[in-house]
């Protein structure tokens, strides 16, 4: 809501004017759960007179219902709007506030202090310019107040005030006070990039030195809160950076009108400036700034605009418009901080969908460097990254992408990771800089091309992928079909998982980790072996569907034939040729599938084969009548 004015009455169109004129400030409230956050944005905004009637009469209705503070008002409700945020006295997810002053206007964003909700107190922190760190002055700083610093510190947050609340409680004790703010500045100066710190003692609850300057705290002679708000000079660096403009948009309504539409997200552009195009690196000048009010002679960072330019070139969704001058960099392999936000942990060489700007590619991620422990600030090893965990990680991208380091440029610089299975929001992260094979090594045009290999051998190839827990009959059917495509005198390799570990991958375990990584390198092996034009068969269990899903899109459309070998555990176990069960059901074997690792069957394999029901011979004709329907071999 805006602030009171006369001019709403008398002028509106001049308040309207004044309104877009006034600086804007995003900022967060962070920190630990219970510290008082939505209760000093409710307090805020009450104290300023910036909430309606209605909404104060809800506030005190809804304070007798399930406020928790007696008779008073619970200013907290103000913001935890979802009905589990009320039941539960806690914020879950972010609430939104735009308010305004007669000197700027705000977009608060309340965050949640729980560590299960660290991914949405990141989300409100990746557009803020300021971020509040509320402390709890009896219990000082906590591991998520440090582990939200931390996230503040990498998202380029420079302003930071340290809200010291709940002094009412420590009998506005200056000692309290003034030996959290020394220790939170030691901590800080460790983290680095956080420029500014003002420390602030407060009772949100109380309205201590919210609006007004507290008569409790006299020993205090800083800036209330809404004054420093107010007043402080956030750099506003993005029209001064270099001009980007990713395209979302290819605006092409008739046949004389060919735009580029998106959203400017650094630096200035005018008519007649001159452009590069990433990743092509074709140049033009632009001829037009496009708007539905009308041609513009200058677009700035913020604005959402269309270009068009003097000459034809090839542009699409994802490109990046940028100064001819001072492009972006251009590359497919980066290191990058990654802040992991799934249940599920995250485990290299899985594949994964990398959004940044408007480009959306496929990624996989190595094996983390490390892992940062927000406390100590210590670097330790780590196979993996769990829930709200951050390390430093290597991508690998299917195609090069135009980006700007994240400390250059935080809209070019940042990326989201997204589940392909779900299409969940897994994890955010910053790209530090490109690896330097990402510009050394490159693809070697070859003569023999693989459907030469293919065409000379009399077939085409082909992975027969065989999953199915232990004991299924995977192996014993693929060396069954594999000696019969022998004898038709087709061109084979069975890749079998026990084999595969004696050599390729005797460096592996059998942690979810591990198995992720196992089935990775062998898809691409498989992958190699259908450019050399062979009938691939793949025998290993690879209890997840997210690895298949890699190797059926590394081999690509039409060939890969996932063959699901659907055996009961109950049945398997029974056969337990190996005795493999045996020693899992006594603890004996670690992470077996099917007993203490899950196997996620497949939803939708090219063949189903029910051992139950048909023998191993059985089975195998009938993959082999399946790969003649196919056309793979001759009849």
């Amino acid at each position: 809501m805006a602030h009171k004015s006369e001019l709403i009455a008398s002028d509106i169109d001049g308040y309207l004017k004044a309104q877009e004129e006034k600086s804007l400030l995003r900022f967060i409230t962070c920190g630990s759960v219970d510290d008082g956050k939505s209760t000093l944005i409710g307090r805020l905004l009450y104290e300023s007179k910036l909430i309606f009637e209605d909404q104060l009469s809800a506030l005190e209705a809804d304070s007798k219902k399930m406020g928790t503070q007696g008779d008073k008002l619970d200013f907290a409700l103000l913001v935890d709007g979802l009905a589990s945020e009320r039941e539960q006295g806690i914020t879950i997810d972010v609430a939104y506030r735009f308010f305004s002053t007669e000197k700027r206007k705000f977009i608060v964003a309340d965050t949640p202090g729980h560590e299960q909700y660290t991914r949405n107190m990141a989300t409100g922190a990746s557009t803020a310019d300021l971020a509040i760190i509320l402390i709890d002055a009896r219990k000082g700083i906590l591991t998520q107040t440090r582990r939200h610093s931390f996230i503040v510190s990498r998202l380029g947050i420079e302003n930071v005030v340290l809200a010291v609340n709940k002094m009412d409680l420590v009998e506005y004790s200056q000692q309290v006070f003034s030996d959290i703010e020394i220790a939170y500045r030691a901590f800080a100066k460790e983290l680095g990039g956080i420029e500014h710190i003002t420390a602030i003692p407060m009772s949100a609850l109380e309205g201590d030195n919210i609006i007004e300057r507290s008569k409790a705290m006299g020993w205090y002679n800083g800036p209330v809160l809404l004054e420093h708000l107010e007043t402080v000079a956030v750099r506003d660096a993005a029209q001064a950076k270099a001009f980007r403009m990713p395209v979302q948009w290819v605006n092409r309504p008739n046949l004389d009108f060919r735009g580029f539409s998106g959203f400017i997200s650094s630096g200035t552009v005018k008519p007649g400036d001159a452009i590069k195009v990433l990743p092509s690196a074709k140049e033009s000048t632009v001829a037009r700034i496009v708007t539905m009010d009308g041609d513009l002679d200058e677009a700035v960072a913020g604005q959402s605009v269309t270009l068009t330019l003097e000459d034809e070139i090839d542009i699409s969704r994802g490109d990046m418009i940028c100064a001819a001058g001072d492009p972006a960099e251009v590359a497919n392999q980066f290191e990058t901080t990654i802040l992991w936000m799934a249940d599920e942990p995250m485990y290299p060489g899985r594949p994964y969908l990398l959004k940044t700007g408007t480009s959306t590619v496929n990624a996989t991620i190595t094996r983390p460097k490390y892992r940062i422990d927000v406390n100590t600030l210590s670097h330790d090893a780590a196979h993996e990254l769990a829930l709200n965990e951050v390390g430093v990680c290597n991508i690998s991208l299917d195609r090069a992408i135009p980006f700007d380091p994240y400390q250059d440029n935080r809209e070019t610089g940042g990326f989201i990771l997204i589940d392909k299975m779900t299409n969940s929001t897994v994890g955010m992260g910053m790209i530090h800089f490109a690896l330097r094979r990402s510009s050394n090594v490159h693809w070697q045009a070859l003569d023999v091309e693989r459907s030469t290999r293919a065409s000379i051998k009399g077939q085409k190839p082909v992975v027969l992928w065989f999953t199915g827990l232990s004991g299924s009959g995977k192996s014993t059917i693929a060396n069954i079909v594999d000696r019969k495509l022998i004898a038709l005198n087709a061109h084979t390799m069975l890749l079998d998982g026990d084999n595969v570990r004696h050599g390729l991958n005797k460096d592996l375990g059998f942690t979810d980790a591990d198995r992720v990584e196992n089935i990775r390198r062998v898809a691409e092996v498989a992958k190699l072996m259908t450019d050399a034009g062979l009938i691939t068969l793949v025998s290993f269990i690879s209890p997840f569907r997210a690895e298949r899903r890699l190797a059926r899109d590394l081999v690509g459309d039409g060939e890969f034939i996932e063959v699901f070998v659907d055996t009961p555990l109950e049945v398997a176990e029974a056969r337990d040729r190996k005795g493999l069960y045996k020693k899992a059901r006594a603890g004996q074997i670690k992470n077996f599938t099917g007993i203490d690792s899950p196997y996620e069957a497949p939803e939708n394999a090219e063949i189903r084969i029910e051992t139950t029901e048909i023998s191993a011979e059985a089975a195998a004709d009938e993959i082999i009548r399946q790969l003649t329907l196919r056309g793979i071999v001759a009849s």
